[in-house]
């Protein structure tokens, strides 16, 4: 799936990271969501590593990467601790500047990243994601019931943690099903493999800190830089036509508008798993973005 690509496992000040290099030219990272791994790029990362030097991580708690102890008040599975790692492992790849590309959680990392680090981020990319303070701002009871998720894992330790533990495949199985519209974009192996990082209960449970995180931390800070902070550099927003983000949102572009002064975006006729079921035109978007 990543021919031609390395694996590596990098240390940083706050866990090991896992990933995979490949391609030459500009720097571009890219970063997972949830229930997923670095794998899920295996469509589009190849295709752009014609172009580009492709890295592709897996985010803290998740896949092969570390999952440090916590804290009470969850500081590190928060977006800006997660986006820490990932400029210490550019950094140690050499890389100075880069483009950042995240789908879902990933891309709350990839904002959050490009608001801490303006003069990294050479260009930013996130797909059918609004940051979490807008989120939150305009949550109603449709919001409770279509992000179920947010609310269940970042309930007090423990209980998700052992609901989910039960049956970790339960869980993974109905995001997969139930939020892609291309039923088979996922190969059988990358399925097979999402599933089985969730059998480790650090992984679990690093996830539903993440979560916990989002609600206290992330939100805190989105809401300080609410029209005090940028992100400077040119943004590309793709969400899902039929998903979340668009069922919620009247204008989900206007949203980011608010964040930056250079976005564009548009909408793809997927679900919300839109690198694994509409790769072609992710790589297409992408191409023609980060050029």
């Amino acid at each position: 799936m990543f021919d031609r690509f390395e694996e590596f496992d990098i240390s940083t000040a706050g866990a090991s990271i896992h990933g995979r290099r490949g391609g030459d030219g500009p720097p571009v990272l890219l970063l997972h969501g949830i229930p997923e791994t670095h794998l899920m790029w295996h469509r589009v990362a190849p295709h752009l590593a014609e172009r580009y030097t492709v890295v592709a991580t897996d985010l803290r708690g998740y896949g092969d990467s570390g999952k440090p102890p916590s804290t009470a008040d969850h500081e590190p599975y928060s977006m800006r601790a997660i986006g820490r790692d990932q400029l210490e492992v550019m950094h140690h790849l050499g890389y100075d500047e880069f483009s950042v590309v995240g789908h879902d959680r990933g891309a709350r990392c990839a904002y959050r990243f490009a608001l801490d680090h303006p003069d990294v981020v050479r260009r930013l990319a996130v797909m059918d994601v609004v940051p979490v303070g807008d989120a939150y701002d305009r949550a109603d009871k449709d919001f409770s019931l279509l992000y179920w998720q947010w609310s269940f894992l970042a309930a007090p330790e423990p209980v998700p943690e052992q609901f989910i533990n039960a049956t970790p495949g339960s869980m993974v199985e109905f995001m997969l099903n139930s939020w892609a519209e291309v039923k088979d974009a996922f190969p059988t192996e990358v399925r097979a493999q999402y599933i089985e990082k969730w059998n480790d209960p650090d992984t679990v449970h690093g996830i539903c800190e993440e979560f916990r995180a989002a609600a206290t931390l992330d939100y805190q800070q989105d809401e300080a830089d609410r029209g005090n902070l940028k992100i400077t550099c040119p943004v590309l927003f793709l969400w899902s036509q039929r998903g979340s983000v668009a069922k919620l949102y009247d204008n989900p572009l206007a949203i980011w508008q608010e964040w930056a002064d250079d976005v564009r975006g548009e909408p793809v006729p997927v679900g919300h798993f839109i690198p694994e079921e509409a790769p072609e035109e992710t790589t297409r978007q992408l191409l023609s973005f980060l050029q």
